[in-house]
């Protein structure tokens, strides 16, 4: 199973989760840093459109989507230096004489093709005047994909959770995850690319948007983004505000980056979010038998994780079973698969577990996982082509550790897994444990900060219960930008506001604000529904 912060976790998929997987090699490598001020790159040449890669093409079906190819500097200190590709595609306006600009889209992440994610918020119901005022740019960003990528060489085998790292029960098992991350950074670091995974962060992915803005010919560009996506959004309209127009921040970090701080937000985002599943199957106890009261369901929770810590089923063990409880919370309209899972693990049926978890498509539109638990588990992957989740698992953890300076003290995450073991037991312990983000032989990047100076263009839209991304980050996020902002706040339990959870007030002020520039007059709140 992969989970990744962010929608999407493969193209076309409306939920990304966070990214989990299951040798290391050795080596180390010298530091760089790339500054938040660097001389600014020379304009790129124009944009060719022409046919999209044929799974792209696929993915994307019945739309259609035409696709180029922008280079841009690796480093951007070094603007003339090597240069790498980055894929994008566009669905162009339906109506050119209502045409505006271009919006650009991210899913968040940072992993996963995003490529085809316009497909996928028009087959969600996105307004046609929306299409209308914009030509709709999805990419993969640096790293990902179609686009230059990045991989560590990570195999199915390779004893590495992402982003996020096993359910601590002790500090001793916090001993013993430190010398497992401490190898994967030393893999990474040795791998051939890299060269590439120096330059994989958050400001650099910005610049690369303004770019993409320059190829097109286009003096400003809107931008959608979700999750991470906000950050990579807010960060934009810091870095180049007089050419960042219309922004829309969806399911908010909090911040304009990741850091232990935001992956710790799983924490309370699965305690915020896990009672509107617990009283889902409360009321269907008749059928799934997961108890008969919301805290019923909760210690049945707990039952199930400390079963499994003792003995795995069907190569599902108490990591795993958190982890897919979590993933599945992206979406009410995943709860059912929750307790199949749930039912078959009470039940001793290997079977039935196996499958369930097996069978989980890579990108599921509505939240499922993406990935396998046979991956999770450490089932072979062939030997003749990269692992189909080394480069997301690559990108994220490159992103995640060039973006913040991460504590090195083992006894830091001891601390911390202790302290959010307390606060949220259900999965704090994992959103606090060492990552290879510890040993990782870069040094950060100089990050942007978000301003409250400046222009009205500003939209944070925020479901009240999200697992990934809690309500009390977007109201960090307003906070920061003040008045120029607006948040909007939707009664609704998930990952995804706009578009991908029904709610025609959450609609009404993001289509408004897209295509007439009109900021409700003040914070907005949502009923549900």
């Amino acid at each position: 199973m992969t989970l990744a912060l962010g929608l999407v976790a493969s193209a076309g998929a409306a939920a990304g989760l966070p990214a989990m997987a299951q040798d290391r090699a050795a080596t180390t490598t010298a530091s760089t840093t790339t500054p938040v001020t660097v001389a600014e790159a020379p304009v790129p040449a124009p944009a060719e459109w022409g046919a999209c890669p044929a799974d792209v093409a696929e993915e994307a079906a019945p739309y259609v989507l035409d696709c180029a190819t922008v280079q841009v500097p690796l480093d951007y200190a070094e603007p003339e230096g090597r240069q790498i590709d980055l894929t994008i595609s566009r669905m162009a306006s339906t109506n050119p004489e209502k045409r505006r600009g271009i919006l650009l889209l991210n899913p968040g992440g940072p992993s996963g093709s995003g490529l085809t994610l316009s497909t996928l918020l028009a087959s969600r119901g996105l307004p046609k005047s929306v299409r209308d005022a914009y030509d709709i740019i999805a990419m993969d960003t640096r790293g990902i994909g179609h686009s230059t990528a990045a991989r560590c060489g990570f195999t199915a085998e390779t004893p590495h959770f992402g982003n996020l790292p096993p359910y601590a029960v002790d500090e001793a098992a916090v001993d013993a995850q430190a010398k497992v991350v401490k190898g994967i950074a030393e893999q990474c670091a040795s791998s051939p690319d890299a060269e590439l995974l120096q330059h994989l962060n958050t400001p650099d992915t910005a610049r690369d948007l303004d770019q993409i803005r320059a190829a097109l010919g286009e003096e400003k560009a809107s931008y959608l983004g979700y999750s991470y996506g906000s950050g990579l959004g807010a960060t934009y309209d810091a870095m180049f505000p007089d050419r960042a127009d219309r922004v829309v921040l969806d399911s908010n970090i909090g911040d304009t980056h990741l850091n232990q701080d935001v992956i710790r937000l799983w924490g309370p985002g699965m305690e915020d979010t896990f009672p509107d599943f617990a009283m889902w199957a409360a009321k269907r106890h008749g059928s799934y038998g997961l108890g008969r009261t919301p805290a019923q369901v909760r210690a049945t929770f707990f039952e199930l994780a400390e079963r499994l810590d003792e003995q795995p089923l069907a190569g599902v063990d108490g990591v795993i079973f958190r982890m897919a409880t979590f993933g599945y919370l992206y979406s009410p309209g995943q709860y059912p698969k929750i307790a199949e899972v749930w039912e078959s693990v009470l039940t001793d049926d290997a079977a039935a577990v196996e499958q369930q978890l097996a069978d989980v498509p890579a990108g599921t539109p509505g939240g499922a996982p993406a990935g396998t638990a046979a991956a999770a588990s450490g089932a072979a992957s062939d030997a003749e082509e990269p692992w189909p989740l080394d480069n997301a698992l690559t990108v994220f953890l490159a992103v995640s550790c060039n973006d913040s300076d991460w504590p090195e003290d083992v006894q830091h995450y001891k601390d911390t897994v202790a302290a959010d073991r307390k606060a949220y037991p259900m999965f704090g312990a994992a959103g606090a444990n060492i990552t290879p983000c510890a040993y990782w032989p870069y040094e950060p990047v100089e990050q942007a900060e978000i301003s409250p100076e400046g222009k009205r263009n500003v939209l944070i839209l925020q479901n009240e219960r999200d697992p990934a991304t809690p309500l009390a980050a977007a109201q960090r996020t307003r906070e920061a930008f003040g008045d120029r902002s607006r948040l909007v706040t939707v009664d609704n339990s998930g990952h995804g506001a706009y578009l991908l959870h029904d709610n025609p007030c959450a609609l009404e002020a993001t289509t408004k604000f897209l295509v007439d520039g009109t900021l409700p007059k003040r914070d907005v709140s949502c009923r549900a529904g």
